[in-house]
Parts: C-alpha cells; structure tokens; sequence
C-alpha cells in the first residue's frame, strides 16, 4: 500500500508529483483552502503544464535577462500556440529585465497559496539588489483560471551571508501542516524554508534557516534542491545536492533532510555530482533518490553513471546502491570520456504501471559524425527497482524525432518527465541548450503502455516559442523539475 499521504504528494515538485502519471485525485483539504490538484497546473483546467527555461535570453536589448516559456498542457498535449512567454519585463511582474540576470535558472512549482491554481517561482540569482551585485532574487508568480499572471519577490532573508540567492528552489510540505513551503538556496551554505501560508500580499507566513551538524555548499553553494516523501510519513522531505562537509573531507553529495512538524532535519548523505532525481520507482510507497555522477572519471565509469537509493521507513537505505553506467548490460551506447551520462535526470511513470521510469540525458555524447550531440536513455522501473532490460536511447536521428543529429546540440541539457495530456502515461520532454547555434530547442515525446513513443513527437524552436534569438537564449538550457 502506498503510505504516502495524498495531499502531501499534490504538494510535492513536479519531479516528485510526475511519478502518479496523472493519476492522483483531489483530496479534500480544509474548508477555507482548495489545494491545486497538480502541482504544475497553473490554469486549473486539470493538465500538467510545462515550464521551460532560456536564461540567457536578451529581452528588450539587454543580453542574459533571461525568460522563461510555459507550454500549457491539454489533451493533445503542448503546442507552441497555447504557451506564455515571461520576462522580468512582463507586466506584473517585478523587477526589470538587467544584464546577466539569469532568469529563470532556478523553477520550481506547487499551490503555495492555497487557491486551487498551481504557482510557479522563478530564481534569477544574477539580479543586483541595490548595491549587492549577483545578490540574486526569487518571484512567486500565482497561478489562476488564465494562466500565471501577477507575482511577488520573495526576498533574501540574508544577503550578506551569500550571493546568488534564488539559484536552486523547491517546493514541498515540510512541516505536514498541508500547507506548501519553500525552500531557497544561494552561493552560500545556507538554505532557507519559507513557511506556508502564503498570501499574494505578504508572501510566506514565515522562514528559517536550515542547519545542521553536516553543511552544504561551496563558491558555487546549493547546486539542486528537490522534495519527496522518502520514509512514506505523508511529510515531505528535502533533498540537496552540494558540497558535503564533514571533519577530514569534502566532496559533492546528495543530502537528505527529513521533514517533520517540528521542521526538516539531516538525515544521511550519498556521494554524486550536483543532479538528482525523486520518486518511487519500485512501487513500495517510498520515494527513491537517484544521484548521479555525470563528470565521470572515476575508476567504475569515465562517461558518468547514475545511483539509486531506496526509501524506506527509516529514510534513504545507502546500503542499497544500484549503479548504472553506458557499459551496464542492456544499456544503448559505451561508456566513453566526457559522454556526461547523468547530466539532467527525471523519474515518471511512462507506462502507467505505478512504478517511476528514468530519463538520463548523455548531452555530450556524440553520435557518428555528429559530436556533442546528445543523447536520452529511458530506463525501467520494476520492484527491483531501475532495470537496464529493454532499456531505450532517443535522439535526433531516432525515427519519429523532428530535427537531426549536429554537432554541439546537447540535446538532454534538460529532461522532464510528466503527463501533459492527460492519458495517464507521462510524456518526455527534451531540452536542446545550444540547437541552432545556442537558439536552443525543445522536444516533446508521448508516454504509453509500451514506452515512450516517437508517434506524434513535436518540436518547438526558440523563435516559434517566442523567445529572441539575438545571441544564444539557450532555450531548453533548464526545465521544471
């Protein structure tokens, strides 16, 4: 039986809430307060909707502003035709478009407010905030019957403490209190939960400090922040990747944090480069971690692997590694130096059979002539939990895929697994950072009982999605998690 508590999955991120395939029913919450019933819905219509990211895009003359595009779904999926371009020049919305601003680098998305309508906040953690130059910024742009539309800054509870504040977000019910919190990383080793109860007038109800006897970050900070219920208490947990500390050694980790009524605390930490993944791929109610380590390099792969880790009822179960590499049997490909397997990482259940599936991306693999090109493995997920049997690749030259392999594409340089159109399977979503000479690209394949299928696969360029092509946007450089 699934022990997670319904409520806390529709609050989870979209990584996480992904994994039901779009089966998940609205459970009834407090009289005063109608939770979305996905986490990415931001016009209520009841179709999980995609947002996608172009960080470097010039807006209004000024390069590197950044922007993000969301592609509503519906029940023929996304088109290029029913999606909303924003800016931080878009009305209602704060701040103004500024050199190297980045927005959009940072997603992340759940009913903060308790309106029925999903919200989406958007990190742009190049932003200068007065004299602090990179002091970054986060918006919280509400959800409504129309789409996102008017939207507030959350601000840096600490500015002198960091730079780039905004630079990793999730969203997920930390405390059990059915309410959505947020959490807000930065350069720094801090991470910041600002609590439910949000209003459009004054933001959060209130906020804290992570901290812990284990500290995350380094120059960079927290690369990754996600949510899941990993010990199947109906309380969402928090999941960092950054630089574990501990008494003789420092290295790139993924932590977990455990929710709770009295607030998150560290619970264990496995080693992986700076992406990760959540959700429950064996099917036991327990939301599973899977890390990875895409630099490769290491003595057991050179191209990148992934890890996986099993939830349970005491947390994340670090005896029971599982890694996967180009060279595992049954996995398309080698493992070869640089291919970056792992890079972007999504977990959904494709063929609707209440297990989560993987989407690895490899976007420097190279395929025949064409080098960095890039490439997506799918692989299953059983009650053993990832298995490389029957385990597909995809990528521009695959039969059914709009476009075609060229060098420097990367295609992968964003993956997400969701259901966009309402038939219970969830579709992959690919993001191509440097198509068309750093344009970018993204791309659209259909979820069924067999698999991802290429059958009706779209593809929208940046121009067609509304974004400037003056210089390299990088369209599909990120996506909703």
């Amino acid at each position: 039986m699934n022990k997670r508590h319904p409520l806390r999955i529709i609050l989870a991120a979209a990584t996480a809430a992904a994994l039901a395939g779009g089966l998940l029913t609205l459970v009834a919450g407090p009289a005063t307060a109608v939770t979305a019933k996905f986490a990415d819905d931001f016009n209520g219509d009841g179709f999980r909707d995609l947002v996608t990211a172009a960080p470097n895009t010039t807006v209004g003359g000024v390069k590197y502003a950044g922007a993000i595009v969301v592609n509503y779904g519906s029940a023929s999926g996304i088109s290029a035709s029913h999606r909303k371009v924003i800016t931080q020049n878009s009305s209602g919305i704060p701040g103004t478009a500024e050199y190297k601003d980045s927005f959009g680098d940072a997603l992340a998305s759940g009913d903060l407010n308790n309106d029925g309508y999903a919200d989406v906040v958007v990190g742009a953690p190049g932003e200068d905030v007065g004299d602090d130059t990179e002091g970054g910024t986060a918006v919280v742009i509400w959800g409504s019957a129309s789409g996102l539309s008017s939207a507030r800054t959350i601000g840096d509870p600490k500015p002198a403490a960091h730079d780039r504040f905004g630079q990793s977000l999730a969203i997920g019910d930390f405390s059990g209190d059915g309410k959505a919190d947020l959490a807000a990383g930065s350069s720094g080793k801090d991470i910041w939960i600002h609590k439910g109860g949000f209003t459009k007038s004054s933001g959060a109800a209130s906020r804290y400090e992570l901290t812990a006897p284990l500290q995350t970050g380094t120059d960079h900070g927290t690369a990754l922040l996600l949510s899941g219920d990993v010990n199947g208490d109906g309380t969402d947990d928090l999941i960092v990747n950054g630089t574990y500390f501990n008494t003789s050694s420092k290295y790139d980790g993924t932590l977990v944090y455990l929710g709770s009524p009295s607030g998150l605390a560290f619970d264990t930490v496995v080693q992986s480069d700076k992406q990760a993944a959540v959700g429950d791929i064996n099917g036991d109610g327990f939301d599973d971690v899977v890390a990875s380590e895409w630099w490769g390099g290491s003595v057991d792969s050179v191209g990148g692997s992934i890890t996986t880790y099993l939830g349970g009822s005491s947390g994340i179960r670090t005896d029971r590694g599982q890694t996967i590499d180009q060279d595992t049997p049954g996995v398309p490909g080698a493992d070869e130096s640089s291919d970056y397997f792992g890079y972007a990482v999504s977990l959904g259940d494709i063929d609707g059979d209440g297990r989560a599936d993987a989407a690895v991306s490899a976007f420097y693999e190279s395929i025949g002539d064409a080098t960095l090109t890039g490439s997506v493995t799918v692989l299953r997920g059983t009650s053993a939990g990832l298995s490389a049997s029957g385990a597909k690749v995809f990528h521009q030259d695959t039969a059914g895929i709009p476009g075609a392999n060229e060098d420097n594409d990367h295609f992968g340089s964003s993956v997400r697994l969701a259901d966009l159109n309402g038939d219970h399977y969830a579709d992959l979503s690919v993001g191509a950072e440097t198509e068309n000479a750093g344009d970018g690209a993204l791309w659209s394949l259909r979820g069924s009982s067999s698999g991802v299928t290429t059958k009706n696969a779209v593809s929208f360029g940046a121009a067609s999605e509304g974004i400037s092509t003056s210089g390299a946007p990088f369209f599909g450089a990120s996506m909703l998690r």
